[in-house]
């Protein structure tokens, strides 16, 4: 088996919560990309992160977590900015997200600063999320997509509050659909395809993304489970688990993280039915993660989706 490089932000999640009586904000190492890459080595597979972290102490912090948890980080830098800070509330379980700190340290990596022998050796390359929206983490991005020699997953992990009026969601759009046409797996959730493609069916939007030539879609619809495009089959529905959800913080990081270690252990699935499996399996995953607070710390292990679902 080999390594998932996984390019993308890391920064600090500020929770909201409450302590005797009283607002606090609990303080939670986060970003989706880093989320990925921890639940990929939560579920025995070998992760890189590759992305800027500030230099302050929570900078340091990151990188001391993402060892502590066997995540390599030879290919993250070190810039001259503070952590980006995201404040996440509640509406139930579903967390929002309100980001504070310029430049955005997360978005400081550049196309020199990548580590090619590391990209070049990845046997899966992620891509995606709020970086995209970076302009030199998004040419970052394309050097290590044109470089990759492993597969290619992508996901736009969209944050509508990071968009700036129309022009910025149709930009979003482009880069989307470049990604999306050289990927071997996109993975996106519904509240992300309801903002690139409003008024569009969930089918649709994955039947969509397979033309443009992504070899499989996954859209993640929450406790309704997934909808699945693979090979040339019509897409189709797999449910997930029922749980008691307390925090979606990172459910849909764990859908890709799960998939992405699988791909490590064996490649792409040779037949729908394949990823039908792999798919359902990814959303225990993520109903397991649901049911913790937090997003990173949740990722748990094959184990213990074993113990909760059998």
């Amino acid at each position: 088996m080999g390594y998932a490089v996984v390019l993308g932000e890391a920064l600090v999640d500020l929770l909201d919560s409450e302590r005797d009586g009283e607002r606090v904000y609990r303080q939670a190492i986060g970003g989706g990309p880093l989320n990925v890459a921890v639940g990929v080595a939560r579920l025995g597979g070998a992760a890189q992160f590759v992305g800027s972290l500030g230099d302050d102490v929570l900078g340091g912090r990151i990188r001391a977590f993402l060892s502590a948890v066997d995540v390599g980080v030879a290919g993250a830098v070190t810039v001259p900015a503070p952590t980006t800070l995201a404040v996440v509330t509640y509406a139930g379980p579903e967390p929002d997200f309100r980001f504070y700190g310029e430049p955005a340290s997360y978005g400081l990596l550049g196309p020199d600063d990548l580590d090619l022998a590391l990209l070049e050796g990845a046997d899966v390359l992620y891509c995606g999320s709020i970086v995209l929206l970076q302009p030199g983490a998004l040419a970052a991005a394309r050097r290590a997509w044109s470089l990759a020699t492993g597969l290619r997953v992508f996901d736009p992990n969209v944050r509508p509050r990071l968009l700036d009026g129309p022009t910025a969601l149709e930009g979003l759009r482009e880069v989307v659909a470049e990604f999306a046409a050289g990927a071997h797996l996109v993975k996106l959730s519904a509240a992300d395809a309801g903002l690139l493609y409003p008024g569009e069916p969930v089918e649709g939007v994955a039947a969509y993304l397979r033309e443009l030539g992504a070899s499989t879609v996954v859209l993640t619809l929450g406790a309704a489970g997934a909808v699945l495009a693979a090979a040339d089959a019509d897409p189709v529905r797999v449910p997930a688990p029922t749980v008691e959800a307390i925090d979606a913080t990172g459910a849909g990081d764990s859908v890709m993280a799960a998939l992405i270690a699988d791909l490590l252990v064996a490649g792409e699935p040779v037949t729908p039915d394949g990823w039908v499996e792999r798919v359902g399996f990814a959303l225990r995953v993520a109903g397991l993660v649901c049911e913790s607070p937090g997003g990173a710390t949740a990722m748990p292990t094959r184990a213990d989706v074993e113990r909760r679902f059998g």
